[in-house]
């Protein structure tokens, strides 16, 4: 049995090829390397830089490595950019997927698990947010994520393919061996700028808005250690191989922090009192947004291991330090 990780040399991509590598799996790796990076990606993996979208690309692989699930992070990311560029999102996130989701169910591809975000939740939602609120995204990204959960689903139940949909909250942290870690240059990752600017490596970093209806104006979120994430994706692997039902679930910690409560706690933990500008809101950032986390709890047996602000940061923190002295060195090479 063999695993195929869509986008494995991105952020959470470059983590899960540790993961099941950690764990004896057998994986090949795909990435167009449009937003990624090869050395991300562990170097005894078979990668194939290509897009997940080709189908003649796809049944080679699938032929060739034996695959038998899918797990697909492939996709582009950002809120706001969505907004400058829709076509773009609905491209890469929604049409790419389909062809993905086509070509596993014409191949016989058993198990399918799909990277998707809280944001095809809208504003008027519970708090904590549980899987069966209202989808009602608010931004391309959104929406390009939730079309594609609309395709999996109807698809996979229709073909006895099963799936997870998981559906992210924020995302952060690095691995704590420091093997990989975000490397994008522009993200807006609240933690990874705020580490960024906390080494120097930005003069100031911004604070989207300061007039939410929150206890300090700014934006809350509930901040997942990669790691866990990632984790989260292996328990899914091994349900939906136990023979479990296609499932939607959750992925984050059930508690949350704004933006200003991270700010602090970046500069507590590096000491660095770094400068902050204040600025309007964005389009598409709900006030608060909190994940309710039991069904991926009790189905999958998660337990994360680093619910911590702190530990998140310091990660963070290291491998940024890390990356800094890479970069230097392959500056004077």
């Amino acid at each position: 049995m063999t695993v195929l990780i869509t986008g494995a040399a991105g952020y959470i991509g470059s983590h899960m090829a540790y993961e099941l590598l950690d764990a004896g799996e057998k994986i090949v790796v795909l990435d167009d390397l449009s937003t990624g990076f090869e050395w991300l990606v562990p170097r005894q993996v078979p990668f194939i830089k290509g897009n997940a979208g080709d189908p003649a690309l796809l049944a080679g692989i699938f032929k060739q490595h034996g695959v038998d699930s899918i797990i697909h992070f492939a996709a582009s990311i950002s809120v706001p950019q969505s907004f400058a560029d829709p076509l773009g999102y609905y491209w890469n996130n929604t049409v790419n997927a389909h062809a993905l989701i086509a070509c596993a169910i014409e191949h016989g591809i058993r198990h399918f698990i799909f990277s998707s975000t809280s944001a095809v939740y809208g504003s008027a939602v519970p708090t904590p947010t549980p899987e069966t609120a209202a989808t009602e995204p608010e931004s391309p990204y959104g929406w390009s994520k939730l079309i594609t959960e609309r395709i999996l689903r109807d698809t996979g139940d229709a073909a006895g393919m099963r799936y997870a949909i998981l559906r992210y909250f924020n995302a952060c942290g690095a691995d704590p061996g420091l093997r990989t870690g975000q490397a994008a240059v522009d993200t807006s990752h609240l933690i990874k700028v705020a580490v960024e600017t906390a080494l120097g490596k930005r003069p100031a970093m911004d604070v989207f808005g300061t007039d939410y209806p929150t206890p300090d104006g700014s934006c809350i979120r509930d901040y997942i250690h990669v790691s866990d994430l990632v984790a989260a994706h292996s328990g899914a692997l091994r349900y939906l191989r136990a023979g479990g039902a296609s499932q939607i679930l959750n992925c984050g910690y059930g508690a949350g922090y704004s933006v200003s409560q991270v700010i602090e706690a970046v500069k507590r933990v590096t000491g660095s009192n770094f400068k902050v500008q204040l600025g309007p809101r964005r389009p598409g950032d709900r006030p608060v947004s909190i994940a309710a986390p039991d069904r991926a709890r009790a189905l999958l047996g998660w337990n994360p291991r680093y619910d911590n602000l702190d530990t998140i940061i310091g990660h963070t923190a290291a491998w940024q330090r890390q990356l800094a002295a890479r970069e230097t060195a392959a500056a004077h090479r």
